[in-house]
């Protein structure tokens, strides 16, 4: 059934008609036309969707659009601060944590997630949340690497 939802991505006040069932992540691509995250397994099993939703990390490829009315989404192009990168992105660019980049913008959003909850998590709690955000190029040593370096700037 198609209605109105109202509801607030990186910090703008949107609104779209649609289906309330209509994955997220469709909406925030096709709708709002904010392609950083990606489309990977449509199973939300890969965190190539992965967004933030009121700071909660959420794979949009499997949550009903319905379920961000009236909440804040974050998506990766509401990260930096103008020029101004975020930690966690400057970390993955200092890191060389990006190889074909695919599964960066979920990679970073759960590395986000997990810094606003534990601002110092230990090298196995990065690993325990980051396990479940698949790297096909296998960069999981920079991918570590760089969410240890954006844990020590926090």
């Amino acid at each position: 059934m198609k209605r109105e939802l109202k509801f607030t991505v990186n910090g703008q006040d949107r609104s779209v008609t649609t289906d309330d069932q209509r994955p997220l992540l469709d909406v925030l691509r096709e709708e709002l036309g904010l392609c950083g995250t990606k489309l990977g397994c449509g199973e939300g099993e890969c965190g190539a969707c992965t967004v933030l939703v009121n700071g909660r990390a959420v794979r949009s490829c499997i949550t009903p659009v319905a379920e961000a009315s009236g909440v804040k989404v974050q998506t990766i192009e509401g990260l930096a601060q103008g020029a101004t990168l975020h930690p966690v992105q400057q970390a993955f660019i200092d890191q060389q944590a990006m190889q074909c980049g695919f599964c960066v913008p979920g990679q970073i959003m759960a590395a986000v997630a997990l810094l606003a909850e534990k601002s110092r998590p230990s090298r196995d709690e990065i690993i325990a949340t980051m396990s479940g955000n698949i790297c096909r190029c296998c960069n999981y040593p920079s991918i570590l690497a760089a969410v240890e370096q954006a844990a020590q700037r926090s």
